[in-house]
């Protein structure tokens, strides 16, 4: 199973790894990035952001910690719960949803109530699967964390998600930064909740990383330019246990998205994990029925990807209607409605909500090969921690030093250099977390002024003039040319 052997690269390669494994008492659901990891999830980030241009959104850094009357306003501390039961003989506690949909292998609605949840547990014989024992009553857990601030104690809560800070902040940046509807807003960081059940590492965590994507509009208008870009772009979604692709034209023509904004968003989504490198095969968009979207959404969609663990959840794609200005506009007394050309209005939001540790696990899964005797990620230039090898094949005979002036011309690229342990040990340590291509300085060239480039998933190697490095790794690193057409050139 490709998950176990990702686990013990990212603990072996430093991409990561448990927090605070020195103490054996530490809680489930709190992990670290090592120092390729941290690479990793900024290229993760910044690619997103560099998408976002398309669409001139802006970023916030907003606070983790809270006022209660924030989360009163969203409905958090009412509604922002989990179905919990305990098992009467060895008093294991577990979400119920997540067992029911273990046994069934369908997803569970989100909004069921307690009786309809017991009323599965006796029709699917769910019992305790560590002791088969029974279970108690359904109850319901509320995920916030509290913490009192201050000399008396106010009480405040870690955030759970990172959008409130945006609609919070929405009417001051859509001031200061002179913007006009729709209005785009991105926020990247740390979310908390607390987790009854964390697992599969970075999959369920109780302290993990978002992106939130939060697009402010104007429901009455109609056209959105930027579709232009996707009218032919083939949305994948997943109706009666199949994958449907259809046009994102057609889709608004068939009325299977409610407007021209919502289908570009979509389409953005689904298009900017296709060009990091997810099979386009393997994702899809499921749209949310009527009681498995959040209380608040108009319509649902969540982008799905098939891992060795199954089907997983990659981003929560939400319209949210006027929900979110319009309960902190009333508990705050303020108003938050801003104009759009001549009219005032209180925007509608569309959400893209994005788990950045889940997508990252997702794709190492995915990328995760075995080749012969060794191990390998096959990622894509845009996600590799690192780009470069720059090995020189021995530790001596004038080699390193060669191989420093190659360095000299690689100013512009993220590399590393090493020359301990054989060639072979070297170049599989770098395949296992992920760099595209390394460069070996050999005896030749001392001769000939050229090294040999080798790629990371043939294997193959070519031999390069160093002058022309830095052109070749340009066009191999952006993909404008792949190794194969790079080899069939020089060949010739």
């Amino acid at each position: 199973m490709s998950y176990e052997e990702v686990l013990k690269i990212a603990a072996r390669r430093g991409i990561f790894f448990k927090s605070s494994e020195l103490y054996p008492n530490s809680p489930a659901g709190f992990w670290e990035y090592g120092p390729y990891g941290v690479r990793i999830k900024e290229n993760f980030v910044n690619f997103l952001r560099k998408k976002l241009k398309e669409v001139d959104a802006i970023e916030i850094d907003g606070a983790c910690i809270m006022p209660k009357e924030v989360f009163e306003a969203s409905s958090h501390l009412k509604n922002f719960v989990d179905p919990i039961v305990e098992c009467k003989q060895c008093k294991q506690v577990y979400r119920i949803d997540k067992l029911i949909e273990e046994k069934t292998g369908k997803p569970v609605p989100e909004r069921l109530k307690k009786e309809e949840f017991e009323k599965l547990i006796k029709r699917e014989k769910i019992r305790c699967p560590k002791c088969k024992g029974q279970f108690s009553e359904v109850k319901f857990f509320n995920l916030m964390f509290r913490v009192d601030v201050g000399v008396k104690g106010q009480e405040c809560y870690l955030r759970p998600e990172t959008c409130q800070a945006i609609f919070l902040d929405f009417k001051r940046v859509f001031k200061v930064m002179r913007r006009k509807l729709p209005c785009v807003v991105l926020q990247v960081g740390k979310s908390f909740r607390n987790e009854i059940s964390p697992r599969q590492s970075l999959l369920r965590m109780r302290e993990f990383y978002q992106a939130e994507v939060e697009v402010f509009f104007n429901p009455k208008t109609k056209k959105f330019p930027p579709i232009e870009k996707f009218k032919s772009f083939k949305l994948r979604f997943w109706e009666d246990g199949k994958v449907r692709e259809i046009s994102v034209e057609k889709a608004l023509k068939n009325k299977e998205v409610s407007n021209e904004l919502i289908a570009f968003f979509l389409a953005f989504i689904q298009n900017f994990y296709e060009e990091l490198g997810f099979p386009r095969e393997k994702l899809r968009l499921r749209k949310l029925k009527e009681n498995e979207k959040a209380f608040y959404a108009k319509e649902a969609w969540d982008l799905e990807v098939l891992t060795s663990l199954g089907w997983v959840e990659l981003v929560a794609c939400n319209n949210r209607g006027d929900y979110d200005l319009k309960v902190h506009s009333k508990h705050s007394g303020e108003d938050l409605e801003v104009m759009d050309g001549e009219e005032k209005v209180l925007p509608h939001v569309f959400e893209l909500s994005i788990g950045i540790d889940r997508s990252i696990l997702s794709l190492l899964d995915l990328s995760f090969k075995v080749d012969k005797s060794r191990k390998l990620l096959s990622l894509k230039p845009i996600m590799a921690p690192v780009k470069l090898c720059v090995f020189p094949l021995v530790a001596k005979d004038g080699l390193p030093e060669k191989a420093k002036e190659v360095c000299s011309l690689l100013e512009d690229f993220d590399y590393v250099y090493e020359e301990k342990d054989s060639i072979g040990r070297r170049y599989y340590r770098y395949d296992e977390i992920g760099v595209p291509f390394a460069i070996t300085i050999d005896h030749q060239s001392l001769e000939d002024d050229t090294v040999t480039l080798r790629d990371r998933d043939s294997t193959e190697q070519i031999r390069v003039k160093i002058k022309e490095l830095p052109q070749i790794l340009k066009k191999l690193l952006s993909c404008e040319v792949s190794f194969e057409e790079l080899k069939g050139k020089l060949e010739k």
